[in-house]
Parts: C-alpha cells; structure tokens; sequence
C-alpha cells in the first residue's frame, strides 16, 4: 500500500515512462530520468562549487556544499544512484543540501563514470579516489580528517559499501559511518521481496537485473564481494551504518540482510523500513512525507556518529 503522495509521484511515472527501463534501453532511460540542471532548489547552502580532481586517465567532479565558514567541519561523501548507468550530480543535489544543512557538514558529491561504457570497477575506482582526495585535502576544506562519513542512494550505496571494503585491504583512510539508502548487497538474490515487489513502481525486478548486468564486467563477478558485499567472507571492521529501505522495493530484503549480517560481525547497524513508499524515495526532496523523515533520522544519525568519534579520540 503506497502513502497518498508516492501514489501520486507512481502515477506520474507511468506516464513518463513509456514502458519498463530495461526495454528503453541506456540513452533513452537517461533522457527520461535524468534530473535537468537548472532546477531553482529548495535549499539554500552557504556556497556550492563544483571542482575537478585529476585521476589516472580523466578528471572527476565533485560538487560540494559548505554550510559556514566553519573549520574542522565534519564531512560526507555522497555517491548518487541510477544503477551505475544513469543519474548524476543534480539528481542527488536537493538531497546533499539538505544533508549539508541539517547537520552541519560539508557534503562531497561524487560524479563518477557510468556503465556500460564504464563497467566494473571504473565507478568503484572513482568513488576511491574522491573519498580519499577529500581525505587528503582536509585543511583546504575545512574538515575534520576523523569525521568523514560515506553514504549513497541505491548503486551509490552499493559503491559506498565498496570503497570501504577496499580501505579495510589497503591503507587508504575509511570512513567513520556509512549512510546507506536501500544498497543492492547480493547480485544473485531470490529473497522475497523480488518476487513480491517484481512490478514495483519505478524499479521492477526486470530493471534491477538490467542495471547489474550493464554493470558487470564478467557475469563472475556477481560473486565479488566489491559488486556482492554480502558474499564477502566476513564484514568484520566496517564502519557502523545506517541502512534505509522502502517497504515496496525488490531491493528491501537484501538490504535488511546485509544490516543483519553488520550486526553479527559486530557492527553497529541502525536500519529503518519506510512503510508507503518505493525505491528512490530518499533523494525525492519535497515529494514525500517520508523522504522529510528520513533525511531527519539520517541526519540525527550522522550528527551520532561524529559525536561519538569526539568523545572517542577526547576519552581513549
């Protein structure tokens, strides 16, 4: 049962999209879902700037939000969704200054390559090296080098997960928290909820197997743990999380497991199940009661966490 308002935004789907993602194919899916630049936002942030990174083979932008003129601010780094196909800076825009706002920190948003002219690890490789650009230029930014934190929606949620599991393998900094909305944790699922919500508003099952397929670069790698965190032999040593997920999505049960599996290897995990709304509600910033309430809890749990990393390094 969808609340009043995401029946609504479901409805306008269904005549925005002529048919089901997976049959529009990439450079159609992108036109019609791609969120245009341009829009006047609902949030005024202190400054938004956007900057370019140099990697091996190409730059990276980044857009950031800065609230004050504070120092030492705590930061996030957020990884928008879209299947690892489309999306971009400005469909997680509202989100991002809104994050920025509530909790006082600046937000790093990443754009990274996109599959299929980009599969896996191209995406991966980016986040990586924006997650730890930010690290590294903390003084510049005015950040706090203890306090930064990873989040992301959907496929960003996924990479987010990943750039950590890679830091616990390498000396590269990890985050202190992981704000993960509805993660795709396990490429091979069959749980409930894919069966359940197959024809659920804006992702179907049908369009969840499509973008990972576009993703892949060997159909083995499904069982990678960077593309399947939750066949990773143990999440021991991750940062804590918060996990959010939609009641009507294919993705709800395998996110829910993985906040499970945290929690057995001694992980703190918070997870919160929205009743009345579908995937892609969290960055729908003024479209849904429920996306106010957890943009709310996402941000008290943020502000949680880097306290809690304060009383830490001031009581070791």
């Amino acid at each position: 049962m969808l609340d009043p308002d995401a029946k609504v935004a479901a409805d306008s789907l269904s005549s925005i999209l002529p048919a089901p993602i997976y049959t529009l194919g990439v450079a159609k899916a992108r036109e019609l879902l791609d969120t245009p630049s341009g829009k006047v936002p609902l949030t005024a942030v202190r400054e938004v700037k956007n900057v370019t990174i140099p990697a091996d083979s190409h730059d990276i932008t980044v857009r950031i939000y800065r609230p004050c003129d504070a120092d030492k601010l705590p930061a996030l780094v957020y990884i928008h969704g879209g299947g690892w196909t489309i999306g971009g800076l400005d469909g997680a825009d509202e989100l991002c200054r809104a994050l920025a706002t509530k909790t006082n920190c600046v937000v790093v948003s990443v754009e990274y390559r996109l599959a299929p002219e980009y599969p896996f690890p191209a995406g991966l490789d980016d986040c990586v090296t924006a997650f730890n650009w930010v690290a590294h230029t903390t003084s510049e930014l005015g950040v706090d080098p203890s306090r930064i934190a990873i989040g992301g929606d959907s496929a960003g949620a996924n990479l987010a997960i990943a750039v950590c599991q890679l830091a616990m393998r390498t000396d590269d900094p990890l985050p202190c928290f992981q704000l993960l909305a509805y993660p795709p944790t396990n490429f091979e699922s069959q749980r409930p909820s894919w069966t359940e919500h197959a024809n659920a508003p804006l992702l179907t099952a049908a369009d969840a197997r499509w973008f990972m397929s576009l993703y892949l670069s060997d159909e083995n790698d499904t069982t990678n743990p960077l593309v399947s965190p939750e066949k990773a032999p143990s999440l021991a040593g991750l940062p804590p999380a918060h996990i959010i997920t939609a009641d009507v999505d294919v993705l709800r049960d395998d996110s829910e497991a993985f906040a499970e599996q945290l929690r057995n290897a001694d992980v703190n995990a918070t997870i919160t199940r929205y009743p009345g709304v579908f995937h892609g509600f969290f960055t729908e910033v003024g479209t849904y009661a429920r996306t106010a309430q957890a943009i709310d809890e996402a941000a008290e749990r943020l502000v949680e966490a880097w306290s809690i990393t304060i009383d830490t390094e001031s009581n070791p």
